[in-house]
């Protein structure tokens, strides 16, 4: 730990006390000795205009009140080397969600924060080829995004040019956002449609155009909101009406039990090894296609709808290597 770490750190100790820190105990968290600790109340009182005071009955040090109930901050940017490697990462992850997304306006931060890595002298030069965030099938943010996040964040209605991947047609519509959803590598546009008189989520790369409108956006309770978008399986919305109940291979149950397919599932190993997982959901579409992926180590149980367009799927699938 540096200079400057011990500095963010004393500072944090003092901030969350308001009872003298005797010496000895600064000394053992900041792991330096006692003569360091002095040296490092003065940078931070001399230098950089804390309000430290010593109680010579406790021994101690702490932050005097300031006017007004004001806490005293210190100047600048400050990060430990931990922090700065989080926010690294993050900045990585920021990235990832989509090129051109943030980093005009992240550019100040990211400038000062190579700053702070070269003083401290971080090995972090290195995090783009250290960190690996892998995208499945992302597509490109598409020329509305910023204008579709400014009317969610704003409250602004949206007029929409839209072209529906599902029947192939443009459409122009005015629309109320509510919120935006990152999913599957992919951003979405959950809004309130008034040609359509109800919720709507709305793929925000096949929007070929978006006006904000001055109109404040009609407002959906977020109770309406979860029922309607996070009831259901997946990207597609609608209250829940069917239980899928699935059954796992024991190779496949060591990976299901961990994972998270819905917010209300329940799952249970049986006797046998297998693991069996219910949920709900409203339209197969999506649940069919995660379905398939496990190919034989996993089979439908209920309902039977679910279960007869799996086998309509897998024999599709067959009849096109057998003829």
């Amino acid at each position: 730990m540096d200079k400057f770490d011990r500095i963010y750190q004393l500072h944090n100790i003092l901030d969350g006390r308001r009872v003298p820190v005797p010496v000895e105990e600064l000394a053992q968290q900041l792991g330096c000795s006692v003569s360091n600790v002095y040296r490092l109340v003065k940078t931070l009182r001399d230098h950089l205009g804390a309000p430290v005071e010593f109680d010579r009955e406790l021994k101690g040090y702490r932050y005097v009140r300031m006017p007004e109930g004001r806490q005293y901050q210190l100047p600048g940017l400050w990060f430990s080397g931990t922090e700065l490697q989080s926010l690294v990462v993050l900045q990585k992850l920021l990235s990832s969600l989509g090129p051109g997304l943030l980093e005009s306006h992240l550019a100040p931060l990211t400038k000062r924060i190579d700053e702070l890595i070269q003083h401290k002298r971080l090995r972090l030069g290195e995090v783009a080829s250290r960190i690996r965030f892998l995208t499945l099938a992302a597509r490109p943010l598409g020329p509305c995004f910023h204008v579709v996040a400014s009317a969610t964040l704003q409250r602004h209605k949206l007029h929409l040019r839209y072209h529906a991947r599902s029947r192939d047609e443009l459409s122009e519509r005015t629309v109320s956002p509510q919120r935006l959803a990152h999913y599957r590598d992919n951003w979405y546009l959950d809004a309130w449609d008034e040609l359509r008189n109800a919720l709507r989520s709305f793929s925000i790369d096949r929007i070929r155009a978006a006006t904000e409108l001055e109109e404040p956006a009609h407002e959906v309770p977020a109770s309406v909101l979860d029922e309607h978008f996070a009831s259901s399986y997946g990207i597609f919305s609608g209250k829940a009406n069917k239980i899928a109940v699935l059954r796992f291979s024991p190779e496949r149950a060591r990976w299901i039990a961990d994972e998270r397919w819905h917010p209300d599932q329940s799952g249970q190993f049986l006797t046998d090894g297998r693991y069996e997982l219910r949920f709900p959901y409203r339209d197969s579409r999506e649940l069919v296609m995660d379905i398939l992926r496990h190919g034989a180590d996993v089979e439908v149980l209920a309902p039977d709808t679910l279960r007869a367009d799996v086998k309509r799927a897998l024999e599709a699938a067959l009849a096109r290597y057998l003829t």
